[in-house]
């Protein structure tokens, strides 16, 4: 049966496993995710393709992108710009194909007050607990103490907009995560408003 696509959207603070998530249903054979391919004006770093990793842009290029209203939600980020192309998106759900957004509490607002607003699925991803949020920051062993200290403000920050979300997933097992957002997926799928084809199913009914 034919359906419109969604956007599928997951927000989390720093630490509690959103990237590791998205990965995981990305790779997974026949879940049929796109990701959602920003643009920005960070320079390209030696290991990444344009299209693939990002659309890279000008400053210039960006400002026309926002002044034409071809972004469905931009954010600036340590004085680089990032934004989602609104056409390839569009093009994806009338396709039927259902699109990954990893984005912050901000970007998922956008998404939701954009025109595609109606066809977000949205899900903020929780920690167990602030202490294991914090051993995990810790455990990374990348970050200088006053850098876990900031980003476990953050996390208390964006952690206050979860109940904006349509979903809620408190991430202590990953295999146990990754099963619920299947199965909000799963469910997402069969919304009667996303199936373009329901009419023409029902008449071919005998």
């Amino acid at each position: 049966m034919a359906r419109r696509g969604l956007l599928f959207v997951l927000s989390s603070p720093s630490g509690a496993g959103k990237t590791t998530l998205a990965r995981r249903l990305l790779d997974a054979p026949g879940l049929g995710l796109t990701l959602s391919v920003s643009a920005t004006t960070r320079p390209q770093r030696p290991a990444e393709v344009d299209g693939r990793d990002y659309h890279f842009v000008s400053a210039g290029r960006f400002s026309e992108m926002v002044e034409r209203r071809e972004l469905l939600e931009h954010a600036d980020v340590f004085g680089n710009r990032y934004g989602t192309p609104r056409a390839p998106v569009e093009r994806w759900l009338a396709e039927g194909r259902d699109v990954l957004f990893d984005v912050d509490w901000q970007g998922a607002a956008q998404l939701r007050a954009s025109p595609l607003g109606a066809d977000v699925a949205s899900v903020f991803i929780l920690p167990p607990s602030l202490s294991e949020l914090n051993r995990r920051l810790i455990a990374r062993n990348q970050d200088a103490p006053e850098t876990v200290a900031r980003r476990m403000a953050k996390a208390r920050d964006e952690i206050s907009h979860c109940p904006d979300y349509d979903y809620v997933v408190v991430n202590d097992d990953l295999d146990a995560s990754e099963t619920t957002l299947r199965a909000v997926l799963a469910a997402e799928r069969a919304r009667r408003a996303r199936l373009t084809g329901l009419e023409d199913f029902l008449k071919g009914l005998d």
